[in-house]
Parts: structure tokens; C-alpha cells; sequence
């Protein structure tokens, strides 16, 4: 079975679950109604199942590569990145003024999950140029903007994200390329970046670098780093790709996945660059572009997970093996209970995931709409649950998906490992998501838990308002809510940080199993009585739920026995 858009689960989501209409309903989205919204996804995903899916396979077996310095990328990409910057995708949420189409993050999210769904390796690329177009409009100068966001916009050029060197991987602050000033407004960067995502094409114009180095004098750590534009091809009077810059890609790596997008170690060579705000600013715009990605790979990690399902659910409903209990079936696994155990796991956890990355989303557009700093911390919260659940159930999903082809999904031609090996890399880049469930339990409860706090009052104002109708659902998610409102009191008791740490990620996957559970709720309200929706809330609330009572004792457990055994007792 071909790839099929979700876009009615997306409407659904939209207009029952998330609150959209409230960001529909803002002066600064005013344009976003439903039927525009809906129009715009339901092209979206014409274009993901019609040109982007069929490209899947072949940047697997025919991965990008690098001749004479030029990467060679995969076959169809080119014309797969044409329907994507000529239908606009680039820059949905992209600023009118330079021709982006201005709409919500909420709406770009949903596309770009359609397009990590469809093929991953390629849908990297825009997300990269969507972080640094976000980058320029917040701290670039007129000037920059005025030569750059056109053409980024357009998709005539792209876009990279260069942080990583060989010694500084998370810790951001150890790294070592230089930046001095060459006396006319521009820079002279040199060093070495590694795991530098579609660092080269064949299909753009120019390709920009915001790469991040350090000025003479700089501090040490994150303090003394500024950010600069380094250009493949130094712009000319007019604005158009001029002389080569003093870069290049040294190599491509060999990845376990996402052989379609090259990833690149670049070398800077005093190459010309232009400084990014302000001096010794680097890691705050930085950090503009890192967010964004943060949402975006959630996306990428739910269409991941989208695509693997529906492949699965394809060959369960071909697949004829065994005999089931079951009487008046299909004929085919999906009759046995285990099968449709794994696939009905699957898509509950997709929904919980998709729903907290919308909210997620949301939240940032009302931050963007109406400045309230209520919204920017709900935001701030839900971006590392968002980053760190999309993608372990992209990992999760995909595992099962390979699972219920059986035998036949470690042969690679199923195409059902494909997803597997792509999808693993999300949890890794863009902050791991050990570093995801740190900065969820340090800085994003400084603010004493009030916006964890925030969120579960609206959870148990929810979970009371449903105990009429659907008392058997309500009642767990209330006391689910309540368990975790202890454990958020138990981490915010705590000033040991390593305690926390030490059981951040099951606290961060707590959180998100009990988000889960308000927004099944939430669908199962909205759905008729024995609607479908109401038939996986009552799944995912009976069966995965209860989860959390584990994943709650493992987070407030503490640090002590984790260091109880020495790296010599580890060793024996």
C-alpha cells in the first residue's frame, strides 16, 4: 500500500483537540481558517504521496555521493526538491515580507511530518532552510535579510546548521573554530564541523552555512561564541552565487540510515563569513534555529512512525499465516491477537504523539501571536516532550512495524527495516533525548512548575468534566495526573540536580504517557459511542496508560543506587 496523508486525522486533531481555533482566531493568523488549512494540507499531501513516497526506496539503495568535491545526490531528488520549493512547502510560516506564505508553525508541522513520512532523507533538507530562515528574520540585519530570505524562501537556495566538531559534540562550548575579523564587515572562519546535514546539493543555487565559531578573546563555553553566514558561493553586486567560498565537504559518512541525505565533515578554510547578531551572541540565535528543528524532528519521528504503520498495517492485511483464534476474520495476521495488539499500540502512541506535537506547536503560535509569556512557557515545556516522545515512537513504531512482517521484515526488500534505520538517528541529533528529559527537569521546571502545573490542572479539569459520560476512562486519567503532579513535586524538591537527572527520561516519558491519556480522552468525548476514536482511547487508557505508575517510581527513585556500582563493578 502507497503512502496515504492523514490530513482528516490532522483536521480532527485541529479542530477538537489542540485548540487551533484559538490561533485561527488571532489577528496575526487571521487567514488560517479551516478551509484554507485544510486545503493547504490536503496539496501537501498530494504531493508527499505522489512525488516524495516513490522517492523512498531509491535514496536507500542509491545513496548521495561525493565526486571531486561535488555531492551527487540521490536519483529523483532534484526534481522531489523542485515540487517541494515551487509548491512552497519551504516556507509556509516563513514571513510575507520576503514571500513566505506567513501561516501558523502548527500548519508547517503537519507538512513537514507529511514529508518525513514520505521520505526522510529528503525532507531534511527544507528543515534545515526552514531553521535558518527562522534565524535571519529574528537576528540577522536588514541587510542580510534583504539578500538571503528571498532566495531561502524560494528554495533557491538552502540552508545548513553547522554546531558539531570532532571534540565538541553536546557540549556545544568545547568547540574550536575561529572566527577574525578582516577589517571590512566580514570574517575569516576556519575549523572543522562534523555531522553536517545536506552540507552540499546538486539542485540549488547556493548553499548557506550558519556556522558557529569563536572571535579572539572569546570566552570560553558557550558565552564567547558568535554565529556568521558562510556562503558556498561568496554573492556578488547583484546579489547572485559569485566566486567559491574558502569551504568544501572533506567526506561523506557511512550511516546505518538516511543514505539519501548526505552528511557531510566541512572544512572551513578562512572562508569569508558575515557575523549573525551580536558578537559573543551566537548560541541565543542558535538556539532559534535549534527549537524550530527540535519540533521538526518530533515531526520527522511521527511520519516516520506514520509510514511505518501503514506499511505494516498493508502486509498484515495481505499476509496469510497460521490460524486464529478468531472467528469471521480476514484471514490474513491481522486476525491474531498479538499482531493486532502491535498495530493497535502503534497507532494509539502516534496520535499521543502527533497531539503533544501540535500542542506544542500551537503554543508557539500564540507566543508569536500575542506575546503572553503564558504561552511561551508552555511552549518552552513541551518542546523537549515533543522532541524526545515523537521520536521514540518513531524508533518504537518502526521496530513493531518490522515485527509484524515477521521473518520477512529483516529482508531488506520489504522495505519495513528501511524505517527502522532512518528513524534511529532522531533521538540522537538536535540534543539526544537523555538531554532532552535533563533540560526538561532543570530548566524548564525553574519556574517553581508552573507550567507542568499549568498543564495538569487543564488535565484534571478535563478528566472531571468527562466522569458523566465516560467515568471509566475519566477516573484513570485523573489519578494519573494526580500521581504525576507528586512526582513533578518530588523532582521540584530536589537541589541535587543529578537527582533529578537520574530519573529524567522516564519523567519526561511519564509525562507524555499521561498527556496521552487527556487527549485520548479528549477524542473519545468528541467521537460518537462506539466511534473508533473512542474504541483506541479506551485501548490506549486500559493498556498503555498504566504505564506511568513504573515510569513515576523510576524518576523519583533518585541517584544513589545508580552510582552504587563502580566502573570496575560495571567492568566485571
Amino acid at each position: 500500500m502507497p503512502y496515504r496523508a492523514p490530513v482528516e486525522d490532522y483536521k480532527f486533531l485541529f479542530d477538537h483537540v489542540v485548540g487551533f481555533e484559538q490561533v485561527a482566531a488571532s489577528g496575526k493568523f487571521s487567514d488560517a481558517g479551516p478551509d484554507m488549512v485544510h486545503a493547504i494540507l490536503t496539496e501537501a499531501g498530494r504531493m508527499c504521496e505522489e512525488i516524495l513516497y516513490p522517492l523512498q526506496r531509491g535514496g536507500d539503495l542509491h545513496p548521495a555521493v561525493l565526486e571531486n568535491g561535488v555531492v551527487r545526490t540521490s536519483p529523483g531528488f532534484a526534481e522531489g526538491y523542485k515540487a517541494i520549493a515551487e509548491g512552497g512547502w519551504i516556507s509556509i510560516n516563513a514571513s510575507e515580507d520576503h514571500g513566505g506564505m506567513g501561516l501558523p508553525l502548527t500548519v508547517t508541522a503537519m507538512v513537514n511530518e507529511m514529508m518525513s513520512a514520505a521520505c526522510l532523507s529528503l525532507q531534511l533538507n527544507p528543515l534545515m532552510t526552514q531553521g535558518l530562515i527562522e534565524t535571519l528574520e529574528h537576528h540577522a540585519d536588514d541587510a542580510m535579510k534583504q539578500l538571503y530570505l528571498p532566495k531561502l524562501v524560494s528554495g533557491e537556495w538552502a540552508g545548513t546548521m553547522n554546531l558539531t566538531e570532532p571534540q565538541a559534540g553536546s557540549d556545544v562550548g568545547a568547540l574550536r573554530a575561529s572566527a577574525v575579523d578582516n577589517g571590512d564587515g566580514t570574517y575569516a572562519i576556519t575549523g572543522q564541523k562534523i555531522f553536517i546535514s545536506w552540507a552540499d546539493n546538486d539542485f540549488t543555487g547556493n548553499v548557506c552555512h550558519m556556522v558557529l565559531a569563536r572571535l579572539p578573546g572569546g570566552a570560553p563555553g558557550t558565552k564567547g561564541i558568535s554565529l556568521f553566514m558562510v556562503p558556498k558561493y561568496i554573492p556578488d553586486a547583484d546579489g547572485n552565487p559569485g566566486k567559491p567560498n574558502s569551504l568544501k565537504p572533506v567526506s561523506l559518512e557511512h550511516k546505518m540510515g538516511l543514505h539519501g541525505s548526505p552528511t557531510a565533515v566541512m572544512d572551513y578554510d578562512g572562508a569569508t563569513g558575515w557575523m549573525v547578531g551580536a558578537a559573543h551572541g551566537g548560541m541565543r540565535a542558535m538556539f532559534t534555529m535549534m527549537n524550530n528543528a527540535r519540533l521538526g524532528v518530533a515531526g520527522q519521528g511521527i511520519g516516520v512512525a506514520e509510514g511505518a504503520y501503514q506499511h505494516a498495517l498493508a502486509y498484515a492485511l495481505e499476509r496469510k499465516q497460521g490460524h486464529s483464534a478468531m472467528t469471521g476474520g480476514t484471514g490474513t495476521i491481522i486476525d491474531h491477537a498479538d499482531v493486532r495488539r502491535m498495530l493497535t499500540t502503534m497507532k494509539a502512541d502516534i496520535y499521543v504523539a502527533r497531539a503533544i506535537a501540535l500542542c506544542c506547536a500551537v503554543a508557539i503560535d500564540m507566543q508569536n501571536a500575542t506575546g503572553c509569556k503564558g504561552w511561551a512557557a508552555r511552549a518552552a515545556f513541551l518542546t523537549p516532550i515533543a522532541k524526545a516522545f515523537g521520536t521514540e515512537t518513531g524508533i518504537s513504531v518502526a521496530n513493531m512495524g518490522l515485527q509484524v512482517h515477521g521473518g520477512m521484515g529483516f529482508i531488506e526488500e520489504t522495505g519495513a527495516a528501511q524505517y527502522c534505520r532512518d528513524v534511529r538517528v532522531t533521538a540522537i541529533y538536535e540534543g539526544t533525548n537523555g538531554i532532552q528529559a535533563m533540560d526538561l527537569v532543570a530548566r524548564k521546571l525553574s519556574d517553581g512548575g508552573e507550567a507542568a502545573f499549568a498543564l495538569l490542572d487543564e488535565i484534571e479539569a478535563q478528566a472531571e468534566a468527562a466522569r458523566a459520560t465516560l467515568p471509566d476512562l475519566a477516573g484513570p486519567v485523573w489519578q494519573a495526573s494526580e500521581s504525576l503532579r507528586e512526582a513533578v513535586e518530588w523532582m521540584l524538591s530536589q537541589s541535587d540536580l543529578n537527582q533529578r537527572f537520574a530519573g529524567s527520561v522516564p519523567f519526561l516519558l511519564g509525562f507524555a504517557r499521561v498527556l496521552g491519556g487527556h487527549f485520548h480522552l479528549i477524542a473519545a468525548v468528541s467521537d460518537g459511542e462506539n466511534g473508533p476514536r473512542r474504541k483506541l482511547a479506551r485501548f490506549y487508557i486500559t493498556r498503555l496508560l498504566p504505564e506511568y505508575t513504573g515510569l513515576l517510581a523510576h524518576a523519583t527513585a533518585g541517584a544513589d543506587d545508580l552510582y552504587a556500582l563502580s566502573p570496575d563493578d560495571l567492568s566485571a
